[in-house]
């Protein structure tokens, strides 16, 4: 029985630590340390169910209550949270030593954040011996709780803290607090590397400049383009309009000219002389046509200083010839 006990206590495998335990039960089942040696096997092996009917029979064989945080835990386990915190905070907790009360605060807020209660959990773990500054031996256990506590809260930052606490504490390898540290920096320091990139994202970030738009320069350019064609047009029609106005102006000098030279009464229309008393506009009168209006020569006016056949000025020319 000591064999089987001593073998179950060095097994690396916590199964096979519970076969040893079992072979144990098997020579000295009315032993309370055995029992208790079998229950604590089965709860390391996750053997719920028999952990806390093993821990049960010890403890009424022992009468300790240091079993006490492995039996609400397993009652976790299984499911029946209510029994859990009936044990964290019984009466039997009371009575229970500093130590093992330490314990039961650990699983009670472990049975919060099943509850779904994780700012409960944090609280359940802020006693004194959380920040005193003095490392006792279930100091690792205590400060990787709350920091597991602090994650599930969304408090990464705090959390990474207590996890390197907690590996500084655990001088028996009892947690991971260290490969869990060494995530939560990992993850730090990706963080700070994406916010970096953010950053300098945001600092090359440039509004574009208007004048700088490829895009915008062409269309500025074909803007110029069209204005100063209009432009063009515009002087071209100003220059066309010039020319009209002294062609013009020198017709109307060219028939006062003739009307001065002319024979017959001043009282008469001679030839060249527009008669003020008529409404049809005499066939020698020079009328400016503006661009885009008919032609000059579109064959409803003859030309200047000739006079069609069959008109009246024809015919006084050729009397008075």
């Amino acid at each position: 029985m000591a064999r089987q006990l001593i073998a179950a206590s060095l097994a690396e495998d916590p199964e096979q630590a519970y076969r040893h335990a079992q072979a144990a039960r098997q020579l000295a089942a009315r032993v309370g340390v055995v029992r208790e040696s079998v229950g604590i096997a089965a709860y390391r092996a996750g053997h719920w169910a028999e952990a806390l009917a093993e821990l049960r029979a010890a403890r009424r064989l022992t009468g300790r209550s240091s079993y006490l945080p492995m039996m609400a835990d397993s009652e976790r386990a299984l499911g029946r949270l209510d029994r859990a915190l009936d044990l964290v905070t019984g009466p039997q907790a009371e009575e229970a030593d500093r130590a093992t009360r330490i314990e039961l605060k650990i699983v009670e807020s472990g049975i919060r954040r099943d509850q779904g209660l994780p700012g409960a959990a944090v609280v359940a773990l802020q006693i004194p011996e959380l920040t005193d500054g003095r490392q006792r031996r279930g100091s690792a256990r205590l400060y990787y709780a709350y920091a597991d506590a602090l994650l599930d809260a969304g408090r990464d930052d705090e959390a990474r803290e207590w996890f390197a606490r907690a590996a500084g504490a655990d001088t028996q390898g009892e947690t991971d607090a260290d490969e869990r540290f060494d995530e939560l920096d990992q993850l730090a320091i990706e963080d700070l590397q994406a916010d970096d990139d953010e950053d300098e994202g945001a600092e090359d970030f440039v509004l574009d400049d208007p004048d700088d738009d490829p895009d915008d320069d062409d269309i500025e350019a074909d803007l110029a383009e069209e204005l100063e064609a209009d432009l063009a047009e515009e002087l071209e029609a100003e220059e066309l309009e010039a020319d009209l106005a002294d062609d013009l102006e020198a017709d109307d000098l060219d028939d006062e000219d003739t009307g001065d030279d002319g024979p017959g009464d001043e009282d008469d229309a001679g030839p060249g002389i527009a008669d003020s008393t008529r409404d049809e506009p005499s066939p020698f009168e020079i009328h400016y046509l503006p661009p885009g209006g008919p032609a000059a020569d579109d064959g409803n006016h003859e030309t200047a200083g000739d006079p069609g056949p069959g008109s009246p000025g024809a015919d006084d020319a050729a009397e008075g010839r």
